[in-house]
């Protein structure tokens, strides 16, 4: 489990590209590395992986199929910045919520509005994931613990709003118009909308076949 937030933006070193299946190292910095254990999980860009080897401060990931078929670590090239998230502790601060690290899939950047204050990112979403997503409700993009905006459902478009620190912290500063992004949906907000959904159907069904 995560909370989304982004400890670091860290280089890809090194990348073993075969069928259907990625090897890439990441150069941890010395606080991501305290206490670091072959098989623990690590959020890359948002994606849950597990450490293979520990080579000094080079961290290695395998990602399978299903991984990169879903997910932006196929398009991962040597010197790349990604985001990075230990998992987190018993006790631990969440300062952002909850997250799994299981990525639903990808968004699309439609459009980045910058001004002297504000940096903001429109993103196009996919039907299926629209039911889940709501006006200052939250989701994991690359990782980070992102607060929804400006939802139009007609377009299919929202906003998020990006602060100094999440822009220093993470590698959504370089990101451009067209570049696909990683997305994680609330898990509760998933649940909670699947069980409204079912019960109305099974409603409904009842009530015709009175």
């Amino acid at each position: 489990m995560f909370t989304g937030i982004v400890q670091e933006k860290c280089k890809i070193t090194d990348l073993t590209p075969k069928k259907d299946f990625l090897s890439y190292a990441v150069e941890f910095d010395q606080p991501l590395l305290e206490d670091l254990q072959q098989g623990a999980s690590v959020a890359i860009d948002g994606v849950c992986q597990t450490v293979r080897q520990i080579d000094n401060n080079k961290i290695w990931f395998d990602a399978m199929a299903e991984t990169l078929q879903k997910t932006t670590l196929t398009q991962l090239q040597k010197g790349d910045l990604v985001n990075v998230e230990r998992s987190t502790k018993i006790g631990q601060e969440n300062g952002g919520h909850e997250v799994s690290g299981h990525v639903d899939g990808v968004l699309e950047v439609v459009a980045i509005d910058q001004t002297d204050n504000n940096l903001a990112f429109t993103f196009k979403v996919p039907e299926i994931y629209l039911k889940y997503i709501f006006n200052k409700g939250f989701l994991s993009i690359q990782g980070a613990s992102l607060t929804v905006s400006n939802l139009d459902k007609t377009e299919r478009t929202f906003q998020v709003f990006l602060i100094p620190e999440t822009l220093r912290l993470t590698n959504l500063g370089i990101k451009n118009v067209g570049d696909k992004l990683n997305f994680e949906i609330d898990r509760r907000t998933q649940a909670i909308v699947d069980t409204v959904i079912t019960y109305l159907s099974e409603n409904q069904t009842h009530k015709t076949q009175q």
